[in-house]
């Protein structure tokens, strides 16, 4: 560069740079990593780079033969950072960034802010100028920024991009092959969002996108950024928010990514005991440096600004917050209060959420955090870490474990359906069966049901009414909807050939189609998520039986009752206790024969009678068969019972009756 484009760069990177060196820049897609530039009349990219440890750094790449000595850069301002110009670079050009170590190796590494890759296994990172893509999501992004989240619905479709469905010859649908299928798909089924497993590159398949190289860039497998853009854009217009896994607890070892990226520890810490991931083999991001903060805060920023996504769950935040996470006494050292306590991490997630929140207030941050961490989704100013929503796994674990339970040994482990409720209104919570829970033996979500064939779908029915009127958002993966055996493989598509098929999986599937569209219809189950206001046991106790009831209510007084039994034999002469006299309707019955179950339950319009019962002066006889979720709701006298899918309206919560 000459003197002029020298002194124009300055001015350009100095307060960029100043700010990443002090952690406080969110925005360093800006100024690291590729650009189109031009100099002197003559249009080319210009490259920057951090690598504070490097002897020399050269841009190499097929436009000058891999050659190290073709393209050297010069040290920035900051002496710490490289950047040079280069003519005639092209859209697509690969490249790597050669560093010389202080020790003489020659280090081949992809861009730490490179947009774009080869296809895996090639790794070199490809020229890419984001710009030009014309977004048509104005309208969903203004209605989305007027809603709040916490009293809106959330039912999100996890979706793992490469195997939700393949090709014929096995290869994978393409984002834009995606924007047709997956959306029309997810929209159909009634899903207010979806969620992606992580699409930030990533070299090995096996990993499943969890072990990250490209943290700015989205996996080439599917095509370009733009392709990206296009599929985020689909689902906008189609109503449907998008939501990103994303990994900033650690990252892989591969030679050209992160892994001592100039030689020596960089973005990973440099202390013993916090280096590793020592059952994961990665290595752990360095929280204590304002540099890996920049980039990390940056890499959150850069997906809600440029990829227009709704919202992040961030992956593995346990991992993070404990310096003995997976480590056995000795492996770590305490903080300087003799805790467990990662003090660096716990300050990088509030200055993430911070951030994200200051830029985009209708962000959603999801924290997959499984233990008991206190306030997670309070503000960082009174102590908790600014999330605003957390994956509930305790109710998740003690679900699954007591679905999979023979019917017989259920009434001993009840309390594994109750327990959630004394917590519930303590975080703002996701209920997540996920990825993770149909895995490595763990079986499908249909395959954990006990019971011949007609009863593992029954199971699923009324397990997934019940988690529907449970407190919280709703998350399930991809494949449960229509009853997949098998469990989920990363290298094959779902077996959607089940659902158009055999019966019941077909009719599984247009169960979870109209419980998706209840559940969105029905703001008793997601207007009042955070006290007990919304929430009220009728029959919490009834572990004999192994049936649960309880109430939840919607912010204008209109309540849903939801009645689960999860017994291997009917219930034909229950007496559900309810608050009043008068006549209940049953809108949503899992054993209706439209969705597969035996349609015993035929009499839908049932009369509350003066007989004590679950401590309430007035009962509902009423025959429940086994496996059975049902709702139901209150007919005020003079009125027409509402249709299905719809709340009565009812007095307000405090109104005696």
């Amino acid at each position: 560069m000459n003197d002029r484009a020298n002194s124009e760069t300055a001015r350009e990177t100095d307060f960029p740079l100043h700010l990443y060196h002090h952690g406080k820049n969110d925005r360093i897609y800006e100024i690291f990593g590729s650009h189109s530039a031009a100099e002197g009349g003559e249009a080319g990219y210009v490259f920057r780079v951090w690598a504070p440890h490097a002897k020399r750094v050269s841009v190499v790449g097929d436009f000058n033969g891999w050659r190290e000595d073709a393209h050297v850069m010069r040290r920035m301002i900051d002496g710490e950072s490289f950047e040079l110009f280069i003519p005639g670079i092209k859209q697509y050009d690969t490249y790597k960034y050669c560093i010389e170590a202080q020790d003489g190796r020659r280090l081949m590494k992809c861009d730490p802010v490179g947009f774009h890759t080869e296809t895996p296994p090639a790794n070199a990172s490809k020229v890419y100028d984001l710009s030009g893509y014309a977004w048509e999501d104005a309208e969903y992004l203004r209605a989305r920024d007027q809603k709040n989240v916490f009293t809106s619905p959330m039912n999100i479709y996890e979706v793992n991009l490469l195997s939700w469905k393949r090709h014929a010859d096995g290869n994978f649908l393409s984002y834009r092959d995606l924007a047709t299928e997956l959306v029309s798909y997810v929209k159909e089924m009634g899903y207010t969002h979806v969620e992606f497993m992580p699409v930030t590159e990533y070299p090995f398949d096996g990993s499943w996108g969890y072990q990250v190289t490209g943290y700015f860039a989205v996996t080439s497998r599917l095509g370009t950024p733009h392709d990206f853009m296009y599929l985020v854009d689909c689902f906008h217009r189609a109503g449907i928010g998008v939501i990103v896994d994303w990994v900033p607890a650690h990252f892989p070892k591969d030679a050209h990514g992160l892994y001592e990226f100039d030689g020596q520890p960089l973005y990973e810490s440099s202390q013993w005991d916090r280096m590793e991931h020592k059952s994961w083999g990665t290595r752990r991001f360095d929280y204590g440096r304002n540099e890996v903060l920049s980039f990390l805060i940056s890499g959150a920023c850069f997906f809600f600004d440029r990829f227009h996504v709704d919202g992040l769950r961030v992956d593995a935040v346990a991992s993070m917050l404990y310096l003995d996470y997976d480590k056995r006494p000795g492996e770590w050292v305490p903080n300087i209060y003799g805790e467990n306590k990662n003090l660096e991490a716990i300050a990088f997630l509030r200055r993430l959420n911070e951030a994200v929140f200051r830029r985009f207030p209708s962000a959603l941050m999801i924290a997959e955090e499984s233990t008991a961490w206190g306030l997670v989704t309070k503000p960082g100013s009174v102590g908790g870490l600014g999330f605003n929503f957390k994956w509930n796994m305790g109710w998740m674990n003690d679900m699954l474990s007591y679905l999979s339970l023979n019917p017989y040994f259920r009434m001993n482990n009840h309390n594994k359906l109750t327990f959630s409720m004394m917590y519930a209104f303590s975080e703002n919570y996701v209920l997540p069966i996920s990825h993770d829970e149909v895995v490595h033996g763990k079986c499908s979500l249909i395959n954990k049901m006990p019971g011949e064939y007609a009863e593992k779908f029954a199971g699923v029915r009324a397990f997934l009414g019940y988690m529907m009127a449970h407190p919280g958002k709703k998350l399930n993966f991809m494949g449960y909807e229509f009853g997949q055996f098998k469990e989920w493989d990363y290298r094959e598509g779902l077996e959607f050939f089940l659902r158009d098929t055999y019966e019941l999986h077909g009719k599984l599937s247009e169960y979870v189609k109209a419980l998706n569209r209840f559940y969105t219809a029905t703001p008793a189950f997601y207007e009042v998520e955070d006290s007990w206001e919304g929430f009220e046991w009728l029959a919490p106790d009834d572990a004999d039986r192994n049936i649960v009831s309880f109430i939840r209510r919607d912010r204008a007084g209109g309540e849903v009752i939801c009645l689960s039994c999860f017994s291997g034999a009917d219930a034909e002469d229950y007496l559900l206790g309810v608050n009043r006299k008068g006549k209940y309707k049953i809108v949503f019955c899992t054993d209706d024969k439209q969705f597969g179950g035996t349609g015993r339950v035929t009499r839908k319009t049932l009369t509350a009678v003066r007989r004590p019962s679950h401590g309430k002066m007035y009962s509902l006889p009423i025959a429940v068969p086994k496996f059975t979720t049902m709702y139901l709701v209150y007919v005020p006298a003079g009125e027409r019972a509402p249709k299905k899918g719809t709340t009565a309206k009812q007095p307000q919560i405090n109104d005696k009756v």
